[in-house]
């Protein structure tokens, strides 16, 4: 079975306020097993115009667990305070089963 996968790309607007973003979506990435392979770091962008300066990607188990947990209660109770916090886009996405 294929994994899944959230790849997000944000502006952070409000640092102080982020942090309680990342402590409140601990508890949705503990219950849903999420592995973060990318969580901020240097960056360049290659092509394009980009207007965010934090990139996430998280595996899940499969892409079921993926949708599961961003539609969760306590990733919902998390994402309010990230959209007060933060600009950007989060992808849900099935990864290559090769």
């Amino acid at each position: 079975m294929a994994k899944g996968y959230w790849i997000a790309h944000v502006k952070v607007t409000d640092p102080e306020r982020y942090k309680d973003y990342v402590a409140a979506n601990a508890k949705a990435f503990e219950k849903y097993d999420a592995k973060f392979l990318v969580r901020g770091g240097a960056n360049e962008v290659k092509h394009g115009d980009l207007a965010f300066d934090r990139h996430v990607v998280l595996e899940f188990e499969s892409f079921a667990v993926a949708k599961a947990c961003y539609e969760s209660p306590e990733y919902k109770a998390a994402e309010k305070i990230r959209n007060e916090a933060s600009e950007g886009y989060v992808v849900v996405i099935e990864g290559y089963e090769g």
